[in-house]
C-alpha cells in the first residue's frame, strides 16, 4: 500500500469549518436525560446547535452552565443566575431543570445578562420549559443591549439557523462581528468563517485570516485548524507550511480530529517539518482511535513501514493523546 499524498488527504478532509453543528448531534449523545427533557431537546433542534449548548455541555448526569467571568455576587440577579447554576449541575432531572429554568428567568428579569443567556440557551432546548425560539431571542437581546459578548454570538446562530427570524447572513455578519470586537473566540471564528466563504459580506480571505488568528490565539481549537488550512493553500495569507504545521500542532494538541489528521499526514510527507514516520503514525492512530477513520487508509499504510518496537511505541504513544469520553469532533463545544 502507497501513503495518501497530503493533496489526497484535504481532497477529502472538510476544507474549513463554522462553528455550529446540528443540536440532533448533541440530543443524541446525551446519556441519563430523563425521557422528558430528552423528547424536548430534540423538539428545539432546528434552532439550537453544539456551539451554542456549550452553555450546557453534559458531564455524565450533570449539566454545565457558566456564569459570567468575574461575577460580582452583590450584582441584582447574580444570586439568582449562580442558584440556576446550582439546580443545573445536579442530577438532571425535569424538576431539576424546571427550578433552574425558574431561577434564571428572576436573574434575567432583574437584568443579569449571564442569567438571561442562560435562560435563552435552556428555552431553545426546551429544558424545565417547552422550546421558544421567540423566547430565547427576547432575551438574547436584552443581553446584547448590556454588551454581553456571548449574547452576539448566540444572536448570530439563531440568525444563521433562522430560528425565531428571518435568515439573514447580513445580520449573523453584524452580531458575530459586535460579539468578535468585545472578545468572544466563537463569534471571531465564526466572523473569520463568514469572511472566509462571503456569506453577509464580500469573500476576504485575508480579513478571514485576521478573524481566525485572533480566535486560534484565544484557544479555540477549530479557529487554529481554519487558519492553519489558509497557511497550508496560501488563501488570503502567505503559504507557509512551517506555519501551517505549527496551528495544525495546536489544534491537535486540544484533540481536534482532524488537525491530528493534518499533522500525521504532514509528518509523514516532512512537509513543514522533518520527516518522522513513527509520529505521524502517532497522530494518526489517534485521530483513528477517537473515531475519525478519514485517515485509516494511510494509518495502515504507515503501520507496514514501521519496526515492531516503533509500532507499539506509537500505538502506546496515540493512547495517551487521546481525550477522555467525549473527545472534539471538529466542532466548537464552547464554554464560557
Amino acid at each position: 500500500m502507497r501513503l495518501l499524498s497530503l493533496v489526497e488527504l484535504m481532497s477529502y478532509i472538510v476544507k474549513r469549518l463554522f462553528a455550529v453543528v446540528a443540536a440532533s448531534v448533541l440530543a443524541a449523545s446525551i446519556a441519563g436525560t430523563p425521557a422528558g427533557a430528552q423528547s424536548d431537546a430534540v423538539a428545539g433542534d432546528a434552532c439550537l446547535s453544539t456551539a451554542m449548548v456549550g452553555l450546557l455541555a453534559r458531564e455524565g448526569n450533570a449539566v454545565r452552565v457558566s456564569p459570567s467571568p468575574g461575577l460580582v455576587s452583590e450584582k441584582a440577579g447574580s444570586r439568582e443566575n449562580e442558584k440556576g447554576i446550582e439546580l443545573a449541575r445536579a442530577q438532571d432531572t425535569l424538576r431539576t431543570l424546571e427550578e433552574a429554568h425558574h431561577w434564571f428567568l428572576k436573574g434575567a428579569r432583574k437584568g443579569y445578562a449571564p442569567a438571561q443567556v442562560n435562560l435563552a440557551v435552556l428555552s431553545l432546548a426546551g429544558w424545565g420549559a417547552p422550546p421558544n425560539a421567540g423566547t430565547a431571542l427576547y432575551w438574547l437581546r436584552e443581553a446584547a443591549r448590556q454588551g454581553y459578548a456571548l449574547a452576539y454570538f448566540d444572536l448570530g446562530i439563531l440568525y444563521m439557523n433562522g430560528c425565531g427570524v428571518h435568515r439573514d447572513y447580513h445580520e449573523a455578519f453584524s452580531q458575530f462581528e459586535q460579539g468578535a470586537n468585545a472578545g468572544d473566540s466563537a463569534a471571531q471564528m465564526n466572523l473569520g468563517y463568514l469572511y472566509d466563504q462571503g456569506l453577509g459580506v464580500a469573500e476576504d480571505r485575508a480579513q478571514a485570516g485576521f478573524w481566525y488568528r485572533q480566535a486560534a490565539e484565544n484557544g479555540n481549537a477549530q479557529a487554529q485548524y481554519n487558519l492553519a488550512d489558509l497557511y497550508l493553500r496560501g488563501e488570503g495569507l502567505p503559504r507557509e507550511e512551517s506555519t501551517a504545521f505549527a496551528w495544525f500542532q495546536k489544534a491537535a494538541q486540544q484533540g481536534h480530529t482532524g488537525a491530528r489528521i493534518m499533522l500525521g499526514s504532514m509528518y509523514a510527507e516532512g512537509r513543514g517539518t522533518e520527516k518522522n514516520l513513527q509520529s505521524a503514525c502517532e497522530w494518526f492512530s489517534a485521530a483513528t482511535l477517537q473515531g475519525d477513520s478519514r485517515g485509516a487508509a494511510t494509518l495502515q499504510a504507515l503501520e507496514h513501514q514501521l519496526t515492531p518496537k516503533q509500532l507499539a511505541q506509537s500505538k502506546m504513544h496515540a493512547q495517551l493523546l487521546v481525550p477522555g469520553p467525549k473527545p472534539y469532533r471538529d466542532e466548537s463545544a464552547l464554554l464560557h
